[in-house]
């Protein structure tokens, strides 16, 4: 039992010490760039009704979330995605509102993945979200907070990727496939399987066109020269105004001065499908998974009864960790360490002394002398560069 008790579940973990200092210090970087475009914090509740997460919302499957009940046999889940926690507080406190609302968070998500080994299941994410603005400034906004964000933190290399649902979406509605096989299709594309694309959709009796520009969409992924390629498949109205979008995106991009950090990916899909515009992920290396995804979510807002344009992202924070201790990227979250040892009788004099370098930003350590302590080895051991010695003879 003993044994069982001092371990963590599958897909938890603990954080403690320079690691958890250096967690929190990344945290208070990306929080703050947020803040430098004004974005307010929010704090949603760690668990929420099942509606708020529901199939109808498109957000994480029911079978990957953390359910249980409360006293009235209501189901409720922990909340394995953030965005929607808050466009159902924004629907409840933002009911008059009718310019901007900029809002970021910070808080832990919970998915039950079942398929994934090693993969935790609970994540640190911290994002924003601007509800109530439709334009293509909003859009790159967001792309410019995680780029901005991510340089803050040190990292050097990394890249957006940038991508349209309606793109793909458009030339679904015109095909008209079945559920079934648009999920393959889905698979396929998103594995960049274009001789499978083939092979799927070669029997099908739909336009010639139609299936050069799905077989066309995995290679479509790139710099900015991609668009220009991607004219070509964009059959519909509604795919050529995705491409538009996405060129201005770009110009604006330059604005801020992170064009270079954007790439673009026509074939990009997520598995929350409330997603109806641009959608985005940043890779760097050191972790295969993205450490930031968003994207706007027009429909989400009507959802909660509060129709709204809304486009947002976040961090995975733990991966973005991976990708720093990997690239050795250093995070300063240091400060200057004392331990002041005493013996019994001068204990006023070391709490005195403590709490003048405390006073100077210093972390100060108090404790008592025993005989036989290293108190060297426990000093290196922590990280603790100086040693103060309070004994009988003269102050500390």
């Amino acid at each position: 039992m003993y044994q069982q008790i001092l371990h963590t579940p599958e897909g938890v973990r603990d954080i403690y010490n320079s690691e958890c200092r250096r967690k929190n210090r990344v945290q208070e970087l990306l929080h703050g760039v947020l803040h430098s475009y004004g974005y307010e914090d929010i704090q949603t509740p760690t668990f929420e009704f099942f509606d708020v997460f529901s199939r109808e919302v498109g957000t994480v499957p029911s079978r990957e979330l953390y359910k249980f009940f409360d006293r009235e046999g209501n189901t409720l889940v922990l909340r394995p995605d953030i965005t929607p926690s808050i466009a159902r507080a924004v629907a409840k406190y933002f009911t008059e509102e009718d310019m901007p609302v900029r809002l970021c968070y910070m808080a832990n998500t919970f998915i039950n993945h079942s398929d994934f080994q090693g993969r935790l299941k609970e994540n640190t994410q911290l994002g924003a979200e601007m509800i109530g603005d439709g334009s293509v400034e909003a859009d790159a906004e967001m792309i410019a907070l995680v780029a901005e964000s991510l340089l803050k933190t040190g990292l050097k290399e990394f890249q957006v990727s940038i991508g349209h649902v309606d793109f793909f979406k458009s030339l679904l509605r015109e095909s008209g496939l079945g559920e079934e096989m648009e999920l393959e299709l889905r698979e396929l594309i998103s594995n960049k399987n274009i001789y499978g694309v083939r092979e799927l959709l070669e029997p099908l009796p739909i336009a010639a066109d139609l299936k050069e520009a799905f077989a066309a969409i995995p290679d479509l992924f790139g710099s900015v020269d991609v668009l220009e390629r991607a004219d070509a498949c964009a059959v519909t109205e509604d795919a050529k105004r995705s491409l538009e979008r996405l060129r201005k995106i770009h110009d604006l991009l330059s604005c801020y001065g992170y064009e270079k950090y954007a790439a673009f990916d026509l074939g990009v899909v997520s598995k929350y499908k409330y997603y109806t515009g641009i959608i985005f992920q940043a890779y760097t290396y050191g972790t295969g998974e993205a450490v930031a995804k968003g994207g706007r979510y027009d429909t989400l807002m009507d959802h909660f009864g509060k129709p709204a344009p809304a486009t947002g992202f976040a961090f995975v924070v733990d991966r973005l960790m991976n990708a720093l201790s990997r690239q050795r990227v250093f995070v300063d979250a240091d400060v200057q360490k004392v331990l002041i040892v005493y013996r019994a009788s001068k204990a006023a004099s070391a709490i005195q002394k403590a709490t003048e370098l405390r006073g100077r930003g210093m972390a100060v350590e108090l404790m008592p002398e025993r005989i036989g302590r290293d108190y060297e080895a426990y000093a290196e051991k922590n990280g603790i560069q100086r040693i103060i010695y309070a004994k009988e003879e003269g102050a500390v």
